[in-house]
This record gives C-alpha cells, structure tokens and sequence, in this order.
C-alpha cells in the first residue's frame, strides 16, 4: 500500500474530498485506502505515508487520538507531522499566536475544573462564542447574546468546564454574517484557493461557498501565520479568517490537523496535494 488516508470510524458527515483524492492519487499509480484511526485492526506500517483527512471524531478522544498518532507516526511517514498535530490539537495556540503579535480574533481560555463568571470574563463584548478548547466541526460551540450571559451562557461555561473541558471565550464577529468567514487552502507551500463560509455552531450543517477569490490582505496574513508556526516542512494548512469591526483580517481557527479542503472547488488544489503525496511516498 502506498498510501492511507485516515478517517474515523464514525463521521457526522461524508468527506466530499475523499473520494476526488484517491482517484487522484490512483491517476498518479498510487495505491490508497481510506482507514479509521480508531480501528485497532488496521496495520499502520503496510502504507509508506499516513495522511490524516477525515479524523472528525478525535475531540471526544483527545489522548487516545495523540497516543494514535504517535505509535503511526513510528511505524510510517505521518503528514501533517505528528508535532505539528499535537500543537493544533488544542485551541490554546491561539493565544500563543496572539502572544506573538498576530492578529488572532480575541481569544480567552479557562482549564477545566476551574470556575468563571462569563459576564465577567466577556467584558465590553456584546455577544460572544464559547467552545471546548479543543474542539472540531462546531462541537459544544454556542453564540450568546449578552441578555444571556448570566443563564444559558454562564450554563454552557459551567457545563464545559465541569466536563473536563478547557474552554474558550471570544467575542461573535458580526462580518461572519456578511462578508463571511474565509477559509483560505494552502497546500505544499502555496495558497491555492478559498471559499465563504457560514456561521456554524453545535447542530449545524456546513454550509460553503464555491471558490472565492483571496483578497490581498488576507494572503498576507495567512503567509504570516504560517511563516510564524511552521517549524518544519506541513502538507496542507486551512487558514480560517474573520474580519473585524474595523474591517482588518484577523485568525478565527489554523486548521492542521483534518480540515475540509474543498478540492472539488479547485482542481489545482487537488492536482497539488495528489503530486505531493507522490512525492512523500516515493
């Protein structure tokens, strides 16, 4: 086997780039099967290189996920690096990035078991998202408006931090409505393309544009990030951006571990990340 993809063993929804890909990779003479990570029969050793897609279920098994992906990262080649998987694994890189001086929509983290009052911890801020911190396709994320700081939000915190969850606090960009979220692709040292995304809290379906173009000042910050955590050599990134009330491109998440790529929107995209595999496999 020349390469397998990883998926999960239970998905909330199908993964539109899995079947595009591997008929890629077969065009390009690749042998590739699609394998859950939480299946103890697959032998991660028969495939020369593991990249990880699809792996959506992982947040309801944080370290059995990173114990999985250190015993496949020695047995075969992982992408994305298993590093690199463990550091985006959890949501608090966004306050390493905003230590750093990036613009990281305003983010504020509290470990589980602890306790804090939401009206206190939102501050000036209207309306605010709260999510695990570690955390996938909108899971436990909520939005609440200030009326509703001190019941269902000031709940949902309580519940989160009594289920052994960090949790993060950030403020609702109201330009996710409108101009909308932007989901940029990078794929073997390169933009590719990007699409609009809709808001997404717990329960909903994903909702995405087709391919949009990439406005000068959100390639910029995308390369920044990038330029900023990668210590060594990524396969693919999703850089997710939000605009802010002053209209400035800021992070909403760096997706490094199993994001949607949206390759039926770019042929490029698909076409790139297939000769990469190639590469990484030979």
């Amino acid at each position: 086997m020349d390469v397998i993809l990883a998926t999960a063993s239970t998905l909330p929804r199908p993964d539109e780039d899995d079947a595009p890909l591997r008929a890629a990779l077969a065009e390009r003479g690749l042998s590739a099967q699609t394998c859950a990570w939480d299946d103890p029969a697959v032998d991660w050793a028969q495939a020369r290189v593991c990249v990880i897609r699809s792996t959506w279920n992982y947040v309801r098994s944080h370290a059995r996920f990173l114990g999985w992906v250190e015993s496949c990262a020695a047995v075969t080649r992982l992408w994305n690096p298993a590093a690199i998987v463990r550091w985006n694994s959890h949501k608090r890189y966004l306050l390493e990035l905003m230590q750093a001086g990036l613009p990281v929509v305003p983010t504020r983290l509290v470990p589980a078991g602890g306790v804090a009052d939401l009206v206190e911890l939102a501050g000036d801020w209207t309306e605010v998202v709260i999510k695990p911190a570690v955390s996938a396709g909108s899971f436990s994320t909520v939005r609440v408006a200030r009326a509703d700081f001190a019941s269902a939000g000031q709940a949902h915190v309580d519940g989160l931090l009594a289920g052994a969850h960090d949790v993060l606090v950030q403020p609702f960009l109201r330009s996710v409505e409108s101009y909308g979220e932007r989901a940029l692709v990078w794929i073997d040292g390169a933009l590719t393309h990007a699409v609009r995304k809709s808001p997404r809290f717990a329960g909903d379906p994903q909702r995405v544009s087709e391919a949009v173009a990439i406005a000068p000042d959100e390639a910029a910050l995308a390369e920044s990030i990038l330029a900023a955590v990668v210590r060594q050599p990524l396969l693919y990134a999703r850089v997710d951006l939000a605009r802010d009330e002053r209209g400035r491109p800021c992070l909403m998440e760096l997706e490094l571990i199993e994001p949607s790529l949206f390759l039926d929107r770019s042929p490029v995209a698909l076409a790139r990340l297939a000769a990469a595999i190639q590469r990484l496999a030979g």
